[in-house]
Formats: C-alpha cells, sequence, structure tokens
C-alpha cells in the first residue's frame, strides 16, 4: 500500500502521484477519481485481509477490546496516528514536506526526458525511495504520503469495531493524512519542474529540432542528387 507508481507496469498506487501528473498533463483529469476510488479500495480490502489472519491476536492483546487510543491500542496497526508530541501543524508539515519528496524522486524516475534508472529496476527503485523516506521521516506518524494508504485502512477499522474514534481522535487528525499529501504533491511538482523538467523537456525539444533539420536536409540532399 506504500509504494507510489509501478513504472514497470503502470500501476498507479498513491493518488498524490495520479494527482502530480494530471498536473503535468501526463494523465487526463477524468481517471483521477476512478484512481483514487479503486486505490482506497485495494488499502481498504488489504486492511481485511490482515484483520483477518490476526484477528484472535488482535483481539487479545485488547483483552477483548478494540482501541483507538491508550495502553492498548491497535488502530495504529492499520492507519497513520501522531505521536503524542506531534501538533496537527507539524503533522501537517510532516505530511507535505514528506509528500513532496516522494513526488520529486518519481518523477525522476517516471520523466521520459530524463535520464532512465536501468531497466526494470523502476519499481524496486520507487520502493526504495519509499524505504528511506520511511527511515527518515517516519517517527512522527508513520509516513502515511499517501491519502488512500490512510483511508481506507481507517475506513475498514471504523467497521470492524474501532468505531468513529478513529475519524475524531487527535483532534480529527485523519483529515492530516488525506489532505496534506496533495499539497505535497503540488510543491513536489513545482520543485521538479523548475529544478529539472523544464531543463530537460527543453533539451528533449532542441534535439527534437536537430534531428527533424538533420532528417530535412538529407532528404533534400537525396532528392537534388536523384
Amino acid at each position: 500500500m506504500f509504494l507510489s507508481f509501478s513504472p514497470s507496469v503502470g500501476g498507479h498506487l498513491n493518488p498524490t502521484v495520479t494527482f502530480a501528473l494530471c498536473l503535468l498533463g501526463r494523465e487526463p483529469w477524468r481517471k483521477f477519481p476512478v484512481y483514487f476510488l479503486f486505490q482506497t479500495l485495494g488499502a481498504f480490502l488489504g486492511a481485511g485481509i490482515i484483520f483477518g489472519i490476526y484477528s484472535d491476536a488482535l483481539w487479545a492483546y485488547g483483552q477483548g477490546t478494540l482501541s483507538v487510543d491508550g495502553t492498548n491500542a491497535t488502530a495504529g496497526i492499520f492507519a497513520t496516528y501522531p505521536s503524542p508530541h506531534l501538533s496537527l501543524l507539524n503533522g501537517f508539515f510532516d505530511q507535505v514536506i514528506g509528500t513532496a519528496a516522494l513526488i520529486v524522486c518519481i518523477l525522476g524516475i517516471v520523466d521520459p526526458h530524463n535520464t532512465p534508472v536501468p531497466a526494470g529496476l523502476e519499481a524496486f527503485t520507487v520502493g526504495l525511495v519509499v524505504l528511506v523516506i520511511g527511515l527518515s521521516m517516519g517517527f512522527n506518524s508513520g509516513y502515511a504520503v499517501n491519502p488512500t494508504r490512510d483511508l481506507g485502512p481507517r475506513l475498514f477499522t471504523a467497521l470492524a469495531g474501532w468505531g468513529s474514534g478513529v475519524f475524531t481522535v487527535k483532534g480529527y487528525w485523519f483529515l492530516v493524512p488525506l489532505f496534506a499529501p496533495f499539497l505535497g504533491a503540488v510543491v513536489g511538482v513545482v520543485i521538479y519542474q523548475l529544478m529539472v523538467g523544464y531543463n530537460v523537456e527543453g533539451e528533449a525539444r532542441i534535439q527534437g529540432r536537430r534531428e527533424e533539420e538533420e532528417s530535412l536536409l538529407t532528404t533534400t540532399t537525396i532528392n537534388e542528387e536523384a
């Protein structure tokens, strides 16, 4: 559920990546709600499978209850929740920066004008990026950086016995991983385009014009010789 985009198969697993590609005109906006719906559904079903496998352990650990907060809380297994020290504002900033970093790296990997990673290693590289972001930024709240990765399991836990507390706990924390990553995607797109995208696209256009001129010149020379 953490992976964002699989270049090898074209799979979209994170709506912020789909959103970024729509902003760049690489994906039509009409696809975005469809992707978002099924990304959320996939995360929901994934949470259901995990719950089915470990249901006995969850009930035993919670001593007969499924708690969102407190000593025996287990809701954090499925969705992200802030550490005790984290404020909503700091958490929002955390998710914006984490998602921006993710988007910059993924755009660098999938940009057709950029130097490509070795063929077949695209998905591995994306996974490595997610791992690095998690290791460096996961302390605050578990680095959702993916709204559906958080929303799908949260919906499941609300229905499975944890109740509405999954939405109201910590001052309605769930709104942070739901909305902050989209702002992070915008920041990531802007940073990438300013630092890399516009430059490599400009070079690609110049190279394309040179190739067209050379092709035209070659054709003209052949016609004259004929």
